[in-house]
């Protein structure tokens, strides 16, 4: 199985006509995602051909889902109209809004997840890598070459890169899902929620959390696991050797006093009966470590 993402997911890709919109559904249509329109209400009517197939442009949303029954929109608008187009995903009745832009205000983001609460409408990001359930499907610009079999493992990240290695490293396991929630201040998707999903998916067996300085998110998961996670989890805290007071690639990377830093983050993990490595490759080692135990 997987979480969020299956191989009966139907995609629109909001921005398809764009440079990153173009690259990007490409690739999308190589791992198997079954992108069934793109959104363009400047090219509504036309159709973009991908190596042999024509995916069409339409005007909104709405018409897209109408036409289609998608159920999930990939978003590469640029940062000044993504708030825009985000809540025209909502107000369609999108199941699932994958936000790739980066450098959205975080005010815009505010505003367009508190929309989304009052709705059906999962968001995730943005800033982030989006998501793959491998073999079925692959919503974002997370590399389907390195994540090509169908696994045990379920993966939530932070980062989009740590997300990429760490399922290089594990590739010859394989992930039922990966979902890059973002780095930014106030993201959709949290790690509570994958944790929860990756709990109630009978094909994950374990789970790779990974995080990084700042916040608290990281805390609350680990309060989440004690109290609701029976499967083995194992994690990774990115930002070790970060210096207080910066912030550190994602804009919610920032430390202040003893709040967000790494090492209070790996204890309440570990408190909780996570294995925490020190490295990204200690990390997937430690999973080995575990999934040998397990077998």
């Amino acid at each position: 199985m997987a979480i969020f993402l299956t191989k009966e997911s139907k995609v629109l890709v909001q921005g398809m006509t764009g440079a990153e919109g173009m690259k990007h559904t490409r690739r999308m249509l190589e791992a198997g995602t079954d992108v069934v329109g793109g959104v363009n209400p400047r090219k509504a009517g036309t159709n973009v051909d991908f190596d042999g197939r024509a995916v069409p442009v339409f005007g909104s949303v709405a018409d897209g889902i109408a036409a289609t029954g998608a159920d999930v929109t990939v978003v590469f608008v640029p940062p000044p109209f993504a708030k825009a187009a985000v809540m025209e995903a909502i107000d369609a009745g999108i199941g699932l809004a994958v936000v790739i832009t980066e450098g959205i205000p975080v005010h815009d983001a505010v505003v367009f997840q508190a929309y989304a609460a009052k709705s059906d409408t999962r968001i995730i990001g943005p800033n982030c890598p989006g998501l793959i359930s491998p073999g079925q499907s692959n919503a974002g610009i997370i590399p389907a070459d390195i994540a090509t079999k169908p696994g045990k493992i379920g993966l939530v990240s932070k980062s989009g890169t740590l997300t990429y290695q760490l399922m290089y490293e594990l590739r010859e396991i394989g992930f039922s899902s990966a979902v890059g929630i973002g780095g930014d201040p106030v993201v959709g998707t949290t790690h509570i929620d994958a944790l929860a999903a990756f709990e109630a998916d009978p094909d994950t067996e374990l789970i790779v959390l990974i995080g990084e300085i700042g916040g608290d998110a990281e805390e609350r998961a680990a309060a989440y696991i004690a109290d609701h996670v029976t499967k083995p989890v194992v994690g990774y805290i990115a930002g070790f050797t970060a210096p207080e007071g910066k912030t550190m690639g994602h804009a919610g990377a920032i430390v202040s006093g003893s709040s967000g830093t790494a090492e209070a983050k790996k204890k309440a993990l570990e408190a909780a009966g996570v294995r925490v490595g020190s490295t990204p490759s200690e990390t997937a080692r430690l999973v080995l470590d575990r999934i040998a135990v397990t077998a």
